[in-house]
């Protein structure tokens, strides 16, 4: 049995999520999209819902935070490469997005965060092979002898 993940964010304006998903290459499933709610899928196995507020708030008897001012979940997609983090970073802010702080390089991994129009935190990161295979201390200690 494979595991299907589904992240859930809330947002102000459906049609503008829409067209910072696409841009960022995710493609809309259009058997679970519709006034109320759009379905990116990312891979066989990986999709964001992005829910009107007053649609979301129907799944949850608490507020309903605001991504702008509050950060409750933060999603990380690996990457193939540094270029490839840079790329798809760069065309999130081209799509209305917003960069909160600046790319995070610790050598074995390198990172972006991306804000969707809504403020909902997307990371973008690329990690050394053998840094996620063994660890980071392994990658470092093999860095510090070359």
């Amino acid at each position: 049995m494979s595991t299907n993940v589904f992240v859930s964010y809330p947002a102000a304006d459906l049609e503008r999520s829409k067209s910072f998903y696409t841009a960022l290459g995710a493609t809309i499933n259009p058997l679970f999209t519709d006034e109320n709610a759009a379905c990116f899928v990312w891979d066989d196995n990986i999709y964001t819902m992005v829910l009107q507020r007053e649609f979301f708030a129907t799944f949850t008897d608490k507020q309903v935070a605001d991504p702008a001012i509050s950060a409750q979940v933060q999603i990380a997609f690996t990457r193939d490469s540094r270029e490839d983090v840079d790329a798809l970073t760069e065309a999130g802010l081209a799509a209305g997005g917003s960069e909160p702080r600046p790319a995070q390089d610790l050598g074995f991994m390198y990172s972006r965060d991306l804000e969707d129009p809504d403020g909902n935190n997307l990371s973008f990161i690329w990690m050394s092979p053998q840094a996620a295979e063994q660890g980071p201390e392994a990658y470092l200690a093999e860095q510090a002898q070359a």
